[in-house]
C-alpha cells in the first residue's frame, strides 16, 4: 500500500500538530463537562487505522447543540498563545454554523477560496454539532448557505466583504436557516439528527441510540470518545466504511494544496 504520510512529510508533521490540538480540546471539554466524540473521517481513522487515515488532512469532532453552545461560551474566554476558536463571532470571514479550534501559527492555506481571508489558518479541528432534522430541511439549509455565501468569497475589499458577510448572517442565519430548521422538524418520524444546518452537509442521518452511551477508542496511541455503536454511525455516513477509496477519491478528499502537491505532485 502506498505511504501517503511518511515520517518527515508535511502531512505527517501537521497530523501531529492536529493531534496536539485535539488533546488540548479534549482537556477543555473534560474540565467543563462537555460531551463530544470523534466523527467523520477522524472516527473512520480511529476505527479502521487506529489513528489518522494516512491521507487525512483535517480533524472532525461532534456534539449535541446544548454542549456546543456551552463550549462556545467557554472558548469565548480562551486565552491561549497556541490556539484560537474561529467562528462568526471571533472572525468576520468565518461565516459558518460550526467552529474551528486551530493553531494560531504556521498557516496552511486551503483550497476553499473563503479561507484566504480567515484570521488564522493553522491546522486544527472542525467542531460540529448535530440537531434534529429530516433530509429535506437539511438540504434546504445547504442550498441557502451555498448560494448566499459564495458571492462574497471573492470580494477583496475587507470592509465591503465584512458588510456583505453581515448581510448573509442576518438573512441566512436569521431567516433562511431557521425556516429550514422548522421544515426539518415538522416531519421527522425516525427522530433523525444531522450535522448543524447551514454547514453544507445534509445526506447522513444520525441516531441518538447509536451515540450514547459513548465509548472510548484508540487514536494515535491515545483514547478518545466515540459513538457507542461506531459501526452503525460510520455505516450511515460511508456505507462499507472498511473499503479503501481509490486514488482519485483520495485526491478529491484533500483540502490543502500543500498536501496535494506533496502526494500527487500537482496543485
Amino acid at each position: 500500500m502506498r505511504i501517503y504520510n511518511p515520517e518527515g512529510s508535511a502531512l505527517r508533521r501537521d497530523q501531529k500538530e492536529m493531534l496536539k490540538a485535539l488533546v488540548a480540546f479534549a482537556e477543555i471539554c473534560e474540565k467543563h463537562d462537555i460531551k463530544w466524540w470523534l466523527c467523520s473521517g477522524t472516527l473512520l481513522g480511529a476505527a479502521r487505522h487506529k489513528g489518522f487515515i494516512p491521507w487525512d488532512d483535517d480533524m472532525d469532532v461532534n456534539m449535541f447543540e446544548d454542549d456546543f453552545r456551552k463550549l462556545e461560551k467557554v472558548l469565548a474566554e480562551l486565552d491561549s498563545e497556541d490556539y484560537f476558536y474561529q467562528c462568526i463571532k471571533t472572525d468576520p470571514d468565518h461565516v459558518n454554523t460550526f467552529g474551528k479550534f486551530r493553531k494560531k501559527k504556521d498557516p496552511v492555506p486551503a483550497t476553499d477560496p473563503r479561507s484566504q481571508y480567515f484570521k488564522y489558518q493553522g491546522v486544527g479541528l472542525d467542531v460540529f454539532y448535530i440537531e434534529k432534522s429530516n433530509r429535506f430541511g437539511s438540504h434546504m439549509a445547504k442550498f441557502f448557505y451555498l448560494n448566499m455565501i459564495h458571492p462574497t468569497q471573492n470580494v477583496r475589499n475587507a470592509k465591503l466583504r465584512h458588510f456583505l458577510n453581515k448581510v448573509v448572517q442576518v438573512i441566512n442565519f436569521g431567516l433562511l436557516i431557521p425556516f429550514s430548521r422548522l421544515v426539518g422538524r415538522i416531519y421527522n418520524p425516525k427522530n433523525q439528527y444531522r450535522i448543524c444546518l447551514g454547514a453544507g452537509f445534509y445526506k447522513s442521518a444520525f441516531y441518538k441510540e447509536d451515540i450514547f452511551p459513548l465509548a472510548k477508542m484508540e487514536f494515535e496511541g491515545m483514547e478518545f470518545p466515540v459513538p457507542g455503536n461506531t459501526d452503525a454511525y460510520l455505516t450511515h455516513i460511508y456505507g462499507d466504511w472498511r473499503k479503501l477509496p481509490s486514488e482519485e477519491q483520495i485526491r478529491k478528499a484533500l483540502h490543502y494544496p500543500l498536501y496535494i502537491k506533496e502526494i500527487f505532485g500537482e496543485e
